[in-house]
């Protein structure tokens, strides 16, 4: 194994090139299977030492690298979401998955130029970008829906491939696509209207940024909820925020708190977010959920280990 893989467990830049390049593509199937950067980037590293532990015998026996990091980094996130819900009950507060920008992840996934599904008008057409609507829908699902989803739908690997990873049958995993996305047009969470996500996100962010009250409650949707991520780390609503006056003050309660909290405007899937600063340091995500024009989810990430992509390098 040499120096591929310090003691750590973290690989190091020995890592040969064509095994490396898969990096990031294991990160963006990670991260939409786990939710989190941190979890996504643990997972690829168990993939890459599971790698180097082998023989360079067997490593020379592989025909295709790239199937096969896939298959084992799948499963090691099999194996992440199935602990994963034990973990969720102990969690302070409302658990959300990390927002992250919206070309995070730009050029991982199978578009509509890129290869073609064995059955084109059976997936829910996806790209780069990952929505928090979407990865939220995706807690809901089994372990071996989401992967089966996320694989086929977004990366475009073959039924047959994914049975042989989640140990069912092709056909059982096709149904497994077809519930999880099922799901997904359930809960409307496959991104609609950017025009209409980002004409409601601007006019909200003015709102709270104005302590506009009557244009906020104008805004929010008779079933509107707020969700905070604290992590137990920094301070956040333990329950989620029920209500148009309920949510609207909180919301105002929060800048007449910190008056000089501003938001700035990004681009996530979703569509417009921002980052709420705070003497230049990035306090929040601030993200929503738009439908028929009005907000009907608020997304509060104020854990910092999940801020990670927003900060930018010293």
């Amino acid at each position: 194994m040499g120096d591929s893989v310090r003691n750590d467990g973290r690989v190091d830049d020995g890592v040969p090139p064509t095994v490396l390049d898969e990096r990031r593509r294991l990160l963006a199937i990670g991260y939409r299977m786990l939710g989190t950067l941190a979890d996504a980037e643990d997972a690829v590293q168990e993939t890459y030492v599971r790698w180097y532990r082998m023989t360079d015998a067997e490593r020379d026996a592989i025909r295709n690298p790239q199937g096969w990091l896939t298959r084992v980094m799948s499963r090691v996130c099999l194996d992440a979401l199935g602990s994963a819900r034990a973990r969720r009950e102990r969690y302070v507060g409302p658990w959300l998955p990390e927002p992250v920008p919206a070309d995070l992840f730009a050029g991982t996934a199978i578009t509509a130029s890129g290869p073609a599904s064995e059955d084109p008008l059976d997936r829910v057409t996806l790209d780069d970008e990952v929505s928090s609507a979407l990865l939220i829908v995706m807690e809901s699902m089994t372990p071996a829906e989401r992967v089966a989803f996320v694989l086929h739908d977004v990366f475009a690997v073959p039924f047959d491939e994914i049975a042989t990873i989640v140990g069912r049958s092709p056909a059982a995993v096709r149904q497994l696509a077809t519930s999880a996305r099922r799901r997904v047009r359930d809960h409307n969470a496959h991104p609609g209207s950017t025009r209409e996500h980002d004409d409601v996100a601007l006019a909200f962010a003015a709102a709270c940024a104005n302590g506009d009250l009557a244009g906020l409650t104008a805004l929010l949707d008779p079933s509107v909820t707020l969700r905070s991520d604290g992590g137990g780390v920094v301070s956040a609503a333990r329950r989620p925020v029920l209500g148009v006056s309920n949510v609207a003050r909180f919301l105002l309660g929060l800048f007449r708190k910190s008056p000089t909290l501003t938001l700035e405007q990004h681009r996530t899937g979703d569509g417009v977010a921002f980052t709420a600063l705070d003497g230049g340091e990035v306090r929040a995500v601030v993200n929503v959920n738009v439908h028929g024009g009005r907000v009907i989810d608020v997304w509060l990430q104020v854990d910092p280990q999940k801020l990670t992509a927003w900060i930018p390098p010293h």
